[in-house]
């Protein structure tokens, strides 16, 4: 009796089977496909784990076309560093004095902004090397200690560096001898050295605290463009006052 109920099962399943097979591929498909509610279900369950996860994002990893431009950006930045420094540089430097010049309603001088793009190559490998030092240098155990440190050397030693070399190249690109150059930079200085405490000291704070390496020399340098833009209104006015006294 066993044995024939199980052959009877057997020979039931063998059939059913036999029945699916012989349906046409329409059907079978239909028989095969999960119910709609189910693939709503399951679509709105990945959609929701989705919108969990972006909403844990930075941000900044949630703008867009911006997230794919700084990510290119940073992926540059990791390959060629120094090109990608230079690049940069060089479009700050031009945004800058052009924006300089508009603002003091000046008759557009390319070769002063050539001269800003030439200084900005020169300056960006340098500059960067040394906020790459300070990123890596005076980490304490107080995170307060090793900003204020960070932001203090920064201060007292690259800033007045800094400064200098720029003005000094404006004088020489000009056509201008070490004197002049020399004249140039005690005049400009004192005051761009000042009003560097008003803000840098807060950018690089900033800067430390809450950027990531990799895009702390584009934040810098989209601020550095209204600095560019001073620091070139700066030189231009002493130049003026330097032909002033000649004439």
């Amino acid at each position: 009796m066993y044995r024939y109920s199980t052959g009877r099962c057997i020979a039931r399943g063998c059939r059913q089977r036999e029945q699916l097979t012989s349906l046409p591929s329409q059907r079978r498909w239909i028989v095969n496909t999960p119910k709609r509610s189910d693939i709503g279900k399951e679509a709105e369950t990945k959609a929701s784990v989705t919108l969990d996860t972006q909403s844990q994002l930075p941000l900044w990893q949630r703008l867009g076309p911006i997230t794919k431009a700084l990510q290119g950006y940073a992926r540059a930045q990791q390959t060629r560093p120094y090109t990608t420094q230079a690049v940069s540089a060089i479009a700050v430097y031009f945004c800058g004095d052009v924006g300089a010049q508009m603002i003091g309603k000046e008759e557009y001088d390319p070769w002063r902004t050539a001269r800003n793009m030439i200084i900005g190559a020169v300056i960006a490998v340098p500059s960067y090397r040394w906020f790459m030092y300070l990123g890596k240098s005076f980490n304490y155990t107080s995170k307060l200690v090793s900003l204020g440190t960070k932001v203090v050397v920064n201060q007292i030693v690259f800033t007045p560096i800094f400064l200098s070399s720029f003005f000094g190249m404006q004088t020489l690109l000009s056509g201008r001898g070490p004197v002049e150059a020399w004249d140039r930079i005690k005049r400009t200085l004192p005051p761009s050295y000042v009003n560097s405490l008003k803000l840098w000291p807060a950018v690089t704070a900033f800067s430390f605290t809450y950027i990531v390496p990799q895009y702390r020399a584009i934040f810098a340098g989209g601020i550095a463009i209204f600095w560019q833009a001073y620091l070139s209104w700066l030189n231009q006015r002493a130049a003026t006052q330097e032909l002033a006294v000649e004439a």
